[in-house]
């Protein structure tokens, strides 16, 4: 079996002196103040867990676009972090901010358009004037997460179509609805994104461990999604410590949810999709 590798934990440090807060919206996330958890905190989960390597995310609802805790990390242990940060992609000197990140150990970006803190979904990330914010990660190939609704959809396609090469994650799979059961006619929209052969999906708690699966279930939501993305387009991420429990418990659920895939597909899903968006997390 390949390496298992963490492609969406967050780190929170406690001392707010070295680390300043200022998350995105103006208040603070409920598990970043109650849950802070350091870089060290997250390598002793990940040695529990059996979690080889991981993409930190840094974290919007805590310090906004200051990426440096993310980055001090990606510093202490490069063997086993790299780093995903966000940045203000309207801003005029959002490329050269984009460069600045990449000489500190970015091999990530993430934009953060709705969220426990920003409940709707934003519009900025089509805006014209993150044109040149989108040019410049498909240049650098770096890899672009986007946390968003199904409402966005719309939006992501024109980006797509004008930057074809910019590679695309869709964080917590857009929070496609599974409810309805097979043969899941409420995500068409997100299925049908599969043609966008730039776009990967981030499986995380708030698929795997839903409040309810109404008719659906996980080996035929998930199965859906292998079968029309490829398992190769799948990434596991644990949003630790914003989900609830430990991440050796959260990577059991998440294991014991792709069950049903053959083994090939889940050394994909749970290591060699990571590798592939993030070559510095190569064995």
């Amino acid at each position: 079996m390949s390496s298992i590798i963490d492609i969406h934990p967050h780190i929170v440090s406690p001392d707010t002196k070295a680390y300043p807060l200022a998350p995105l919206g103006g208040t603070q996330s409920t598990w970043s103040s109650e849950r802070p958890t350091t870089y060290d905190d997250l390598l002793q989960a990940m040695d529990d867990a059996g979690v080889a390597k991981a993409a930190i995310v840094h974290s919007s609802t805590a310090y906004g676009y200051d990426n440096s805790y993310v980055a001090d990390a990606v510093e202490a242990v490069p063997s086993r972090f790299t780093g995903v940060y966000s940045i203000d992609t309207l801003a005029p000197d959002a490329v050269k901010t984009f460069d600045y990140w990449l000489g500190r150990g970015c091999t990530g970006m993430r934009l953060f358009t709705t969220g426990s803190t920003l409940p709707g979904q934003a519009t900025w990330f089509a805006d014209p004037k993150t044109y040149p914010f989108w040019e410049h990660a498909a240049a650098k190939n770096i890899p672009v997460c986007v946390q968003m609704k199904q409402e966005g959809i719309p939006l992501l396609r024109g980006i797509m179509d004008k930057f074809p090469k910019v590679t695309i994650i869709l964080d917590h799979l857009s929070r496609t609805p599974h409810e309805d059961g097979p043969p899941y006619a409420g995500a068409t929209d997100f299925l049908a994104l599969a043609k966008y052969k730039q776009v990967y999906l981030k499986i995380t708690p708030l698929n795997v461990t839903p409040k309810s699966w109404g008719k659906g279930a996980a080996d035929t939501f998930f199965g859906k999604m292998v079968d029309t993305f490829g398992a190769d387009r799948i990434g596991w991420g644990s949003n630790f410590p914003n989900s609830v429990g430990t991440l050796k418990e959260i990577l059991g659920a998440a294991q014991k949810a792709f069950s049903f895939a053959k083994a090939s597909d889940q050394d994909w899903i749970f290591g060699k999709t990571a590798q592939v968006l993030y070559p510095s997390l190569k064995d």
